[in-house]
């Protein structure tokens, strides 16, 4: 399966890929393994990740357990833990944030290269929080070796990545070495370069709702005419079989270095990104209208460094510091090459941690994080003012440990200063500034009755503040095709939460399943309000409002609860060779109240696989059903449920060595399937039959 859990780690992986119960989870706040874990985590990693390995970081974690993606086209799409997505979820490179502006929009891409990345850890639960508030639906970090945090075994070490993928028609590859220069000092460098055409799809690019709304809006009837295909009926050719305008080419470069000694370590990098990819129009036709192609053009340039000090003796045990600062821009397009808008995004964040020795059965991290953020929009989709958010926390982590029983409990409290700086010509924008306090709390007790037996409880109490999009929005946004409007009065966001879980490890059969519920107060939902709303707020600017209008409102309560279940049997042992089988099922409902059910939460899913692992080659094939969703919010349609069968196979060429060879065909059926939570489900469906090969190789 396309994830490497905890214990669950062997159904998607060959022998040599399997979690070790001692394995450490780097992104948990205290040094702990995946079995011993109070909450949720997940680790794509080896073999695995190459298989899962897409050119998005939503679509690589599209399997992994409570994990959906917002998918909007091939290029841009983020991760949704537990139908949580944007200002409720954080995604990092190595600990601190990407510095995008992928929690502002759907459209907009993680500025984080999957084709790098050497793991990604997945943290759910109420240990995300110490991340920060936006934290609250879980952690997505990616792991990469851009600063070094250990010297080759031989002196240099070299990976490499080659891929093709039929769907995207994509060629691709990475590419990161290290080399030791003297006793102490790592350097390090890589780079990535990625091109795909236009998407091939299963069937038509819209879903037959929308293809009637096209046929109606450009007044052609709704059935072929005598003698005319339907296949072609209406449209250009180009909406069926591939995704307009979803091309896209990347490119990365990473320089780095680290002292590393026995009393700590020290290192600091550079990288740039730099992508220009399309988004999927919305309508098409054969009859000479315009085709709206719009095009982003990103660029970010960051720095990092990350420091550790491991102490002697005494009460503290190690001291580690992380800091980042990331400079973007991005450039949106229309057809003819024009700038219509450009997004700037300036972002510094630090990290302290202080990790306690361990003395008897106490330990436990203390720590302080500091966020800035300066975030300018220009030009047709200005929908918020220039603004400025500095974020300053505080927060400890304490556990308490005899023998099969563990308790634990966790602190945050964070102060939150947004200010609002727009043109104050522009009357349309609020001008000021708005000042939170976040605290959250955590308690969660740990059981071994067995060896084999762990169970966990988690309660948790979380604050959020409102981010600057849903405090000072108020302008048009294509990417959303809304009128966006914020609220300048909103409170901070609180919730409740419980979490159970229970994880089994035996001899042939491993069990990892969760359950839990959050009740959220001031919750702060996106719905659809009457135009008039939108027009009101716009006339101060002269501005005419022709998209529907969609507010940020603050309403009250709001519940989400589901589960997680995964196991995994094996069937039959040979030799070296095994059978496994192995099941993934996930669901969450949520419910706002006074609307009904959130929007875009993803459907019940099951994902089924059997495998055969051996020492040089392990195949597989997977069977995932997905729901239809029809449980939806007043402004959405229901999206059908879909069938996708998946096969690969592993090579390993050679004994004790990182290469292997991955090849796979994904949605072999051809299947057309469209994600629920997607902005563009009804016009930008999944990948179609998509045959790949990847090489990953070291030295």
């Amino acid at each position: 399966m396309a994830w490497l859990a905890w214990p669950v780690a062997a159904a998607g992986a060959p022998p040599q890929e399997r979690a070790a119960p001692s394995e450490v989870i780097v992104t948990a706040p205290l040094p702990v393994s995946g079995r011993e874990l109070l909450q949720g985590a997940s680790i794509l990693a080896g073999e695995t990740l190459t298989r899962e390995l897409r050119s998005t970081l939503g679509e690589t974690l599209r399997n992994v357990p409570g994990v959906s993606a917002t998918a909007l086209g091939p290029n841009a799409s983020r991760p949704i833990l537990r139908g949580l997505q944007g200002e409720r979820i954080r995604v990092l490179t190595d600990g601190v944030g990407a510095f995008d502006v992928s929690n502002t929009s759907v459209d907009h891409a993680v500025v984080i290269d999957p084709l790098l990345a050497e793991r990604v850890e997945v943290l759910r639960g109420p240990s995300a929080l110490l991340f920060g508030s936006s934290a609250i639906g879980g952690v997505v970090n990616v792991l990469d070796r851009r600063i070094p945090r250990a010297a080759p075994k031989r002196g240099v070490s070299l990976d490499g990545l080659l891929t093709y993928g039929s769907a995207p028609n994509e060629r691709s590859g990475a590419a990161a070495a290290d080399v030791q220069v003297v006793p102490n000092l790592v350097l390090h460098a890589d780079g990535s370069y990625l091109n795909t055409d236009d998407l091939r799809i299963g069937g038509f690019a819209l879903s037959p709702a929308a293809r009637a709304a096209a046929r109606s809006q450009i007044g052609l009837p709704q059935s072929p005419a005598p003698g005319e295909s339907p296949v072609d009926f209406g449209f250009n050719a180009g909406l069926r079989g591939r995704l307009p305008n979803s091309a896209a080419e990347t490119w990365t470069a990473g320089v780095g270095a680290a002292v590393l000694t026995d009393a700590g370590a020290l290192g600091a990098s550079y990288s740039r990104y730099d992508s220009v990819y399309g988004l999927p129009v919305r309508y098409a036709t054969r009859v000479g209208q315009a085709e709206d192609a719009p095009r982003i053009d990103i660029v970010q340039d960051r720095v990092d460094l990350r420091a550790e000090v491991r102490a002697g003796a005494g009460a503290i045990e190690r001291v580690r510091v992380r800091i980042g600062h990331g400079g973007y821009r991005h450039l949106e397009q229309g057809a003819d090459g024009a700038v219509g808008t450009v997004f700037r995004n300036a972002g510094t964040e630090a990290r302290l941690e202080v990790l306690q020795a361990l003395r008897g059965a106490w330990r436990g991290v203390s720590g302080v994080q500091y966020l800035h953020r300066l975030f300018d929009v220009e030009g047709d989709e200005a929908f918020v003012p220039r603004n400025e958010t500095n974020q300053a926390g505080l927060f400890t982590l304490q556990q308490l440990e005899w023998g099969r029983f563990r308790i634990e409990g966790g602190l945050r409290y964070e102060w939150s200063e947004l200010d609002a700086r727009g043109d104050a010509q522009d009357r349309r924008f609020f001008q000021g500034e708005r000042r939170f306090g976040a605290f959250s709390a955590s308690l969660g007790a740990f059981l071994a009755p067995t060896q084999r037996l762990r169970i966990g409880l988690n309660a948790s109490r979380s604050s959020r503040a409102p981010s600057a999009e849903e405090l000072f929005a108020n302008g048009p946004h294509a990417g959303t095709q809304a009128y966006e409007l914020g609220g300048a009065d909103f409170r901070v966001e609180r919730s409740w939460g419980l979490e159970g879980t229970l994880r089994f490890t035996g001899d042939r059969f491993t069990l990892d399943a969760s359950a839990y519920a959050n009740w959220f107060d001031d919750h702060i939902a996106f719905n659809q309000v009457d135009q008039r709303v939108c027009e009101a707020a716009a006339a101060p600017s002269g501005r005419t409002v022709d998209l529907p209008c969609f507010q940020f409102q603050q309403l009250g309560a709001a519940r989400y609860y589901g589960f997680e279940v995964q196991g995994s049997a094996t069937l039959i042992r040979v030799g070296a060779t095994r059978i496994n089988a192995d099941l993934l099922a996930d669901y969450v409902n949520a419910t706002i109240d006074g609307i009904g059910p959130a929007p875009r939460i993803p459907p019940l899913r099951l994902l089924g696989g059997l495998e055969a692992q051996g020492g040089r080659v392990t195949a597989r094939v997977e069977l995932e059903r997905v729901s239809r969703q029809d449980r939806v919010a007043p402004f959405e349609t229901a999206t059908p449920g879909y069938t996708l069968v998946n096969a690969s196979v592993v090579l390993r060429p050679f004994a004790d060595s990182r290469t292997h060879l991955v090849l796979s065909a994904n949605n072999i059926g051809d299947v057309t399937a469209r994600r629920h939570a997607s902005f563009l489900k009804d016009f930008a469906p999944l990948a179609g039959r998509d045959l790949r090969a990847s090489l990953r190789f070291g030295l």
